[in-house]
């Protein structure tokens, strides 16, 4: 950073060098995940605060996004509506999270990972920055999931909350990609709501 303005809301930055990782061989390179673990671990540790409406909302924006029109299977919408009737309504622990931690946003500067895009920035819990991971690149290769947990110390991922994450991810998903016409996307909503709903 170079400098920045809080109530005007801008930021200046340096240029980072480095290639994408997405689509390069340091896609599947667990020392890049590993050093994915290790800077999501800072950001993440830098703040905490109770949000004490986290999982009501999370309810609310996945039945939201239930009411949109999607092609979600009817078997697969209703258990995900008895599901989440029975999800907490109260509050959670959030810390700053990036909002798409995945390899898009990575750059690999000769082995160094950078990262960019810090648009979607803000307070969630950690689950947040790996459920993008989670239904693409450790489905692909489960060394890189280990190599995020070795990184960042700990997996910061709790059992429910990240249930309760990636059921709304991948209704969110399908859904949206939907309404946008984005079938690509959409079929992979569809794929992460079979792995967690099978008949």
């Amino acid at each position: 950073m170079i400098a920045a303005d809080e109530r005007a809301r801008v930021l200046i930055t340096t240029y980072l060098e480095g290639q994408l990782v997405e689509g390069t061989p340091a896609q599947d390179d667990p020392g890049i995940y590993e050093q994915a673990g290790r800077l999501s671990a800072v950001f993440h540790d830098q703040y905490a605060t109770a949000d004490p409406t986290w999982n009501a909302r999370l309810r609310d924006r996945t039945l939201r996004f239930l009411s949109m029109p999607h092609r979600i299977h009817p078997r697969i919408a209703e258990q995900v509506r008895q599901e989440v009737a029975g999800w907490p309504v109260g509050g959670a622990t959030v810390v700053p999270t990036h909002g798409d931690w995945q390899p898009r946003n990575w750059l690999d500067d000769h082995g160094v990972l950078r990262v960019i895009d810090l648009g979607r920035a803000d307070l969630r819990t950690p689950e947040e920055d790996f459920v993008r991971l989670g239904r693409q690149d450790f489905l692909r290769n489960p060394e890189l999931e280990a190599a995020v947990v070795a990184g960042y110390g700990r997996d910061p991922r709790d059992p429910d909350m990240w249930r309760r994450t990636n059921v709304a991810e991948a209704v969110g998903t399908a859904a949206w990609a939907f309404n946008v016409r984005d079938e690509d996307f959409e079929a992979l909503g569809h794929a992460h709501l079979g792995r967690l709903y099978p008949e």
